[in-house]
């Protein structure tokens, strides 16, 4: 197996834990903000461990990394701000999806920065995982799932600019994983904790299981999922990386229908077959071109991970 196709499949790997996220949010039946505050805090000390191993192997990070891990902090912040508070709306399913709509303004945007102009497959494949994606989100039903779903749309919506932004800046960095994670995630506590009055307040002092099921939210999606995903970014074009990982929409549809009685139409099915035969189209013998190509060129072709 070729060093892409290893990237490729962990990217995979870091979006089927991260389509946990949702389910997760919504077992713990605790506020959005509350939510998004503990999945970070939580994952803050394993990644400091993580980060500082990995400091001893590769020495400080650069300056420049370090500002863009902070920036990108800080987008992680209003993401899961505004994403979780569409799954309180809308529910753990459509906000996963209404959050993912991100491949479009990734893919445009890597264009431009990073002169990553998307293979044939990847373009020809886009529109199928769009159709799929509209399809699941219910709009030709008739029928409106969630508290407030207009208001949920919007949140959502949000969330998959603020989102496009963070994994922009996560690629945009110095090839490291756990170094800036980590000092997203720190980052990302902080200012979740200071703007959390606008999203509900967030409560410091949760009791159980809502406890343990925010541990397992951070340990897993949190510190696993992205450890993987923060890898894969430098290493293939992010307009892959971000078609990728719209396999979490399709996952956690299906989790949601499972654990939380939440059920998709004839439709909405139809789109997570879809999806999932976009994904693989664009992301099958995908190669990256130019600046995606001369990247995937210095990942060591004997790497393991």
């Amino acid at each position: 197996m070729s060093a892409y196709r290893r990237i490729v499949l962990i990217a995979i790997a870091g979006a089927l834990i991260i389509s946990t996220s949702g389910p997760l949010v919504r077992l713990s039946e605790v506020s959005p903000a509350t939510s998004a505050l503990f999945r970070c805090a939580y994952a803050v000390p394993p990644m400091l461990v993580l980060a500082w191993l990995e400091r001893r192997k590769l020495g400080p990070l650069p300056l420049k990394g370090a500002l863009l891990a902070w920036a990108a902090g800080a987008l992680f912040s209003l993401d899961l701000l505004f994403w979780h508070q569409s799954i309180k709306l809308v529910g753990a399913g459509l906000a996963t999806v209404l959050g993912n709509l991100q491949v479009f303004i990734v893919a445009f945007a890597a264009w431009g920065l990073f002169r990553e102009r998307p293979s044939n497959r990847l373009m020809a494949g886009t529109p199928i995982v769009f159709g799929g994606v509209v399809l699941i989100s219910g709009v030709f039903d008739g029928s409106a799932y969630g508290l407030d779903p207009v208001m949920g749309a919007v949140t959502g919506l949000v969330t998959s600019v603020v989102y496009a932004a963070y994994l922009l800046l996560l690629k945009a960095g110095p090839g490291r994983t756990a170094g800036p994670l980590a000092q997203a995630t720190v980052v990302a506590t902080v200012l979740i904790a200071v703007l959390s009055p606008l999203f509900g307040c967030a409560d410091l002092a949760p009791e159980w299981p809502a406890h343990g099921w925010l541990l397992l939210l951070a340990l897993g999606p949190q510190v696993v999922g992205w450890l993987l995903i923060t890898y894969s970014l430098p290493r293939q074009p992010a307009a892959l990386t971000s078609l990728l990982l719209l396999v979490q929409p399709v996952v956690t549809v299906a989790i949601s229908a499972l654990t939380l009685g939440e059920r998709p139409s004839a439709l909405q099915f139809a789109g997570c077959a879809a999806v999932v035969l976009g994904v693989l189209y664009g992301s099958r013998c995908a190669q990256p071109t130019r600046a995606g190509a001369e990247q995937d060129e210095q990942v060591p072709k004997t790497s393991t991970v």
